[in-house]
């Protein structure tokens, strides 16, 4: 379900900057549409409750990034790489927690890709590419 989330809220950013629709919003002021974050207890190892953590990380993610990308020029691909790095801090600090070495992999590679993504010259692509896709590595790790 939160899949499905990040990637709506992905593909209306694209569609709106497609359109040619200019939205001004203060992208660090967007909150998230809804909080499913997973409830800490003795559990939090467990692979199921590092899955809801990371599809959460990535759908708060995914809310802040289609602000960046509705801005044009040094501020936006700044705020894109921020955010990206932002997730992939978070995405590593709940991997490192799972119980499960495959998880623990898998989380790591979502976190590589974030990184690529944070790094790159052309944040808005990868936003585009690679990031609507960049959860489903985890996916086969979640119970």
């Amino acid at each position: 379900m939160l899949r499905r989330v990040a990637a709506s809220v992905t593909l209306l950013a694209t569609a709106a900057l497609a359109a040619g629709c200019e939205i001004e919003l203060n992208p660090e002021s967007i909150p998230a549409p809804f909080s499913v974050a997973p409830v800490p207890s003795a559990s939090a190892t467990q692979p199921k409750y590092v899955c809801t953590a990371v599809y959460k990380i990535l759908t708060d993610g995914a809310v802040k990034a289609a602000g960046w990308a509705t801005h044009k020029g040094d501020d936006a691909k700044a705020g894109l790489q921020k955010t990206f790095s932002d997730m992939a801090a978070q995405v590593t600090a709940a991997g490192a927690q799972s119980s499960d070495p495959a998880q623990r992999a898998a989380v790591d590679e979502v976190a590589a890709a974030l990184t690529r993504g944070s790094q790159s010259e052309d944040p808005k692509a990868f936003l585009n590419g690679d990031f609507v896709t960049v959860g489903q590595k985890i996916d086969n790790t979640c119970p």
